[in-house]
Order: C-alpha cells, then structure tokens, then sequence
C-alpha cells in the first residue's frame, strides 16, 4: 500500500480508503463487515471513512464496535454532517455541528476524527456561520482538520476568502472514467489552494469492474442485485455505460491487471487524489482494490481508455 499527504495536514492517508455508504451497519452482515474492516488493516489501508447519515448512525456505532479494540493512531477516521439525522436535524448551522459532531464522536466512541467533512453545501445556513462552527470544533479537538463534499467552486472559494477561519484541506468528490466534472475547476482550484482529492465511487458504484453485463440479469451477490444497496446505482446500468465498459477490458488485460485496478489506477494517476474511497462487502475485494495502490500503468493506455468512454454520460 502507498500512502499520501492529505493537502496542507500532517496526515498521511492510504491511496485506497475503506468507505462505508450503503454497506456497514446497513446493507452488510456484522461478521462480514467486521472482516473486511480487519482486511483493511490487514492490507495496509488506514483510513476510513464514514457519515452521520449512513444509516442515521449505523455506520457509525458498527465502526465504533469494531474500531475500538484498535490504537487510535493506527488510523485515520472521517466522518460528515449536514443530512437529515431526524425531522428537524439537519443542515450546516452552528447548533447542528456543535450536535453532531458529539453525536458522532460517541458513535463512533473517539474522543475525535482526523477529519470533518460537510457532506453538502448548506444554501440555508451563511457560510460565514458554518465556517465559524467548524473552526470552533477543531479548536475544541474534536476535530483535526476540516473537509467538503461536493461543493460548487463558487461555495468553495468562497470559504477560502473567509478571515479568521479553518481552512480544508480535503474535499470528497465523485470522481471516476466516467465521471469526470471536477477536473474542469474544482481539481485545479483545490490543487492551488492545499487541498486534496478522497474520491468516492471511483468504480461507479461498481460499474467499473466490469462484472455488469449488458442484458444481463444483476449478480445476486452485487451491489446493484441487492435491496438495500442497488437503488442508488440504476442510473449507471444503462446498455450504453455498460457497453462502453466492456470495451475497456482488453485494455486492463494488456495492462496485466484487472479492469477494477485498472479504474482505480486511473483516479489515482492524479496526483490532487488523496485517496480513493471503495465500498466492499467480501474481504476478498478489498485484496484486489488494495493492489491498485502503486500500479505502474502505461499513460497511453489510459488515453485510449478515456476516448472509448467518452461522451458516455448516466442519467440525471
């Protein structure tokens, strides 16, 4: 496993993170989620990441239970706020940061995270407010360091303009061959400014493995074949991604590798990534996304990969 700053921290995080949407305290059996955490460790992956609202704190109180017979420097844990917690928490305020970020910290039985990531832009609550909170709690030690989610560029230079405050220093993007749109401004802004990339869905949820066929019916024992967990992919199982997908097999073939490291390899050629974030509900998974890390690939072949899914775009 190789590892790599987090923008202006002192942290250092592995280039393939384990993340936990849909899968752990949710989607995921106790015993198989536990062994793909221990897998994690086991393959050099030390950072995890999670949210408030995964689960409305399942995936936190799962990975307060499995992480706590650990040394807490032996990882590096983030988490997030600003999604509904119940009918009335919710959003980026001052009141609701202060409260969740406790929430969270007991969940997750830690005196602190590494990282505190608003996992949307609040347009209700001013920034100036949030950004004030969030400095509070990291002043406080319940947070190292600060982070976004999918903020518009306008949002995140805006809080970059702000005196007095924390900065971020990471910013957790969806970034993958096939979803490409922070490259145009968020990357290059982030890269000027000592921010770095932790992508999430870098496999499209998936898709990119490459086990999706077109016409076929859904593995049973896959992320889009589940209940729980395969509502939010239907968009990227259209017969035109996934045809384009299947074109990029012969390519991680010439490559000497699978096409999941393939697209792994790819996010991490870009060195504003951090880390990329995957999902696993076997162990075994983890030991074939773990082996992206380092992969020397031929740029030429990346080339050819991005021309054959050019202009392949999922629903909205």
């Amino acid at each position: 496993m190789k590892y790599r700053k987090l923008g202006a921290s002192d942290l250092t995080v592995s280039e393939i993170s384990l993340g936990s949407w849909l899968t752990y305290g949710v989607g995921v059996e106790q015993d198989k989620a536990r062994a793909c955490v221990d897998r994690a460790f086991d393959l050099g992956i030390n950072f995890i990441d999670t949210a408030n609202a995964y689960g409305r704190g399942a995936a936190e109180s799962f990975l307060g239970e499995v992480l706590s017979h650990r040394a807490r420097d032996s990882y590096v844990l983030a988490t997030k706020v600003f999604f509904p917690m119940s009918a009335t928490d919710k959003g980026l305020s001052a009141v609701q940061i202060f409260k969740q970020i406790d929430a969270s910290l007991s969940r997750l039985k830690v005196d602190y995270v590494d990282l505190y990531q608003c996992h949307r832009y609040d347009a209700e609550t001013p920034l100036e407010e949030t950004m004030q909170a969030l400095s509070e709690v990291v002043r406080q030690g319940k947070a190292r360091y600060i982070g976004f989610s999918e903020w518009s560029p306008e949002h995140i230079e805006a809080a970059f303009a702000l005196p007095g405050v924390e900065r971020f220093v990471s910013s957790q993007p969806q970034y993958s061959l096939l979803w490409r749109r922070p490259e145009e401004k968020v990357i290059p802004f982030c890269t000027a400014n000592g921010v770095s990339q932790i992508v999430w869905s870098p496999l499209a949820q998936g898709v990119l493995t490459g086990k999706y066929l077109p016409g076929a019916q859904r593995p049973a024992d896959s992320r889009a074949g589940s209940e729980s967990m395969g509502g939010m992919m239907q968009n990227w199982l259209a017969p035109k991604i996934l045809e384009a997908v299947q074109t990029l097999k012969p390519l991680a073939q010439e490559a000497g590798c699978t096409l999941t490291q393939f697209a792994l390899a790819w996010v991490l050629r870009e060195p504003n990534i951090a880390s990329a974030i995957v999902g696993a509900s076997r162990p075994e998974q983890l030991d074939e996304n773990a082996a992206a890390s380092g992969m020397s690939i031929d740029p030429a072949l990346f080339a050819k990969a991005e021309v054959l899914v050019a202009g392949v775009e999922r629903a909205a």
